[in-house]
């Protein structure tokens, strides 16, 4: 018989145990260990019964500054829910929205969330330096530069701490949408659900609509503390020519990581910008450099790994590199800054028109 002892959510059908096999039971906890990356960050891995968590998610909220992000994991192709080793779900994220906008949003939505063997979800806030993310395989995890507001929290819902914390993923069990369990089997709300409401690709499509949410690559998940973002800041107020992303950069400075991977991959599309747009990009690599070059070394590590799938990629598109193209008011770096050496196969007729202009190609 498959282990009864907890409140498993639907989406999650631990095996049978037919040797009678003596194996720990899954019980509610968490266990506290400090990010590699990041000595003043701590993540928390927690298994909170299903009953429990829309009551855990809303009280994580409180603790969230007036904004924040939400972030929406699933299998957006029925093909990828099959048995493929490969196949992986896709991460979307919303703009900062008000935090109170996002929960009225996904309230409706919270048991389908919870209880759908296929979707994970979370909330965040880089300036404060908290995320919560509640998975696919059910297992809560928080990053945050405070581990005593979320012990603490923890502690309320009933959570205790554990050296040793056995997670879903340890015991042999299946994923189950919604839809697989027979409507006379399915308990309150989701009984008079209907089968378009029930199904994760449709609802997870009306979340992303209604928060205007945007796909993110996985390489580009991280976590930033408030110090770290402090750290950056400070380095860019070092130098007037970045004194306009000084502000987005105290906010979060994740978004200008976003928007170096953007023009990036606004480039491997073919770039249908100017000269003027396409050193802007130039510029906005520089000035990720120039923070590179300036921080502790845990932050450039961090930094490095972020940035790492993008650089590959535009070095990929960089022809001609014995020549330079610079941005605008370029400053001294220890880099060699490859991304000025050369320019990308993939122009636009505009940046093509521009470029011969300025004598590029004699």
């Amino acid at each position: 018989m498959p282990d009864r002892s907890f409140d498993f959510p639907l989406g999650l059908r631990p095996w049978p145990n037919p040797r009678r096999l003596r194996r720990p039971l899954l019980k509610e906890g968490y266990r506290l260990e400090r990010l590699e990356n990041s000595p003043d960050a701590f993540r928390l891995t927690a298994v909170l019964g299903a009953g429990k968590l829309t009551a855990f998610f809303q009280d994580f909220a409180r603790l969230l500054p007036n904004e924040a992000f939400f972030v929406l994991e699933f299998y957006e192709n029925e093909g990828d829910v099959a048995s493929t080793e490969e196949a992986a779900p896709r991460i979307y994220y919303s703009d900062y929205l008000p935090t109170r906008e996002i929960i009225e949003v996904i309230t409706p939505y919270l048991p389908r969330l919870i209880h759908d063997g296929f979707v994970g979800f979370g909330l965040a806030s880089n300036r404060a330096g908290l995320e919560m993310f509640y998975s696919e395989e059910k297992v809560i995890t928080c990053f945050t530069d405070n581990h005593l507001r979320l012990t603490h929290l923890l502690a309320r819902h009933g959570l205790p701490h554990k050296e040793h914390l056995p997670l879903p993923a340890d015991f042999g069990h299946d994923h189950l949408s919604l839809l697989c369990h027979h409507r006379t089997q399915l308990p309150a709300p989701f009984a008079t659900m209907t089968p378009h409401q029930l199904d994760f690709l449709i609802f997870c499509q009306e979340i992303i609509e209604q928060l205007g949410m945007y796909p993110v690559e996985e390489s580009l998940s991280f976590f930033l503390t408030r110090k770290e973002q402090d750290q950056i800041a400070q380095r860019l107020a070092e130098r007037p020519e970045f004194a306009e992303f000084i502000d987005l950069a105290e906010d979060d400075f994740g978004v200008l990581l976003f928007d170096w991977n953007d023009f990036v991959n606004a480039c491997a599309e073919g770039f249908d910008g100017d000269l003027a747009d396409y050193q802007y990009g130039l510029q906005l690599r520089d000035l990720l450099q120039f923070v590179y070059e300036g921080v502790t070394a845990p932050l450039q590590r961090k930094l490095q790994e972020v940035m790492a799938e993008s650089d590959a990629i535009f070095r990929g598109l960089l022809q001609d590199q014995r020549k330079r193209i610079d941005a605008p008011n370029t400053i001294p770096m220890r880099s060699d800054r490859f991304w000025c050496h050369g320019v990308i196969t993939t122009q636009g007729a505009n940046l093509r028109r521009d470029l011969i202009r300025c004598g590029w190609y004699k």
